[in-house]
């Protein structure tokens, strides 16, 4: 039976985060996972978890500046790119998050890539030395996040392979893996192996998991068929209230 994790940077966005924990506590979430959880005082995080007993699956780094989408891809700005990938480890290792995922920003070409690759290898000798246990690398799609480095499954494993690193692992968004590539089933299978994480959502609407071009029942079901057994993502936009549009949790979970 698949779990689910509650992605709160989409879920109860309404809400405080420690209250938004609580949420997806009280409505069968088996985890949670965030994406830029820095303003709120970690005790706060540590409480709702204790009280809910949900573990914390990841948390990203800081997007920088405003029309950023991450830092660690982008030549001249490794300064910034680390005291992200710093924050984000200081962050997990004190509410023990399980992975970051390391965003890598718009950016293309040898010398993005090269500066990647810094970067991935400094954010792994950080995680090793405060006992974060994963980093998470993700391809987006063109249309949500045009000029994103990190563009499709193969590039992800080809930088996963060239760090050789047990902590750096990809995060298989199978919304973004559909409207980017198709073959969902396939390249989940083939990928396993790399695997950190996966996270659901409609496409290419990005909202519930129950209806688009994506059969949730049979990629789900595929995926137990490979002794996946961590608690799937839920990273998308509810269509209206987030209570209203958890319907899916009954039939996808079965």
């Amino acid at each position: 039976m698949t779990r689910f994790s509650a992605n709160l940077g989409f879920l109860w966005t309404e809400l405080p985060l420690p209250d938004a924990i609580r949420a997806a506590g009280r409505h069968g979430f088996a985890a949670v996972e965030c994406h830029f959880p820095y303003a709120v005082d970690p005790r706060e995080v540590i409480a709702a978890l204790t009280e809910t007993g949900l573990p914390m699956l990841g948390l990203n780094t800081t997007r920088g500046k405003t029309g950023d989408n991450g830092l660690a891809a982008i030549p001249g700005r490794e300064d910034e790119a680390r005291a992200a990938i710093a924050q984000a480890v200081d962050y997990a290792a004190t509410i023990g998050a399980r992975n970051i995922h390391v965003m890598a920003g718009i950016a293309e070409g040898p010398e993005a890539h090269a500066t990647f690759l810094a970067n991935l290898r400094h954010a792994c000798r950080l995680a090793a030395t405060a006992n974060v246990p994963g980093l998470l690398i993700e391809p987006l799609n063109r249309h949500d996040a045009p000029g994103y480095f990190l563009r499709t499954s193969g590039q992800a494993r080809a930088i996963i392979d060239e760090i050789g690193d047990p902590r750096l692992r990809l995060m298989l968004d199978c919304y973004h893996t559909q409207v980017t590539e198709g073959d969902v089933t396939r390249r989940m299978t083939e990928l396993l192996p790399k695997i950190g994480h996966v996270q659901i959502a409609g496409a290419p609407s990005r909202a519930e998991p129950d209806a688009g071009e994506l059969d949730y029942r049979h990629v789900l079901a595929a995926l137990d068929a490979l002794g996946w057994d961590t608690p799937v993502g839920a990273e998308y936009r509810p269509r209206g209230t987030t209570e209203a549009g958890l319907g899916w949790m009954a039939t996808l979970g079965s």
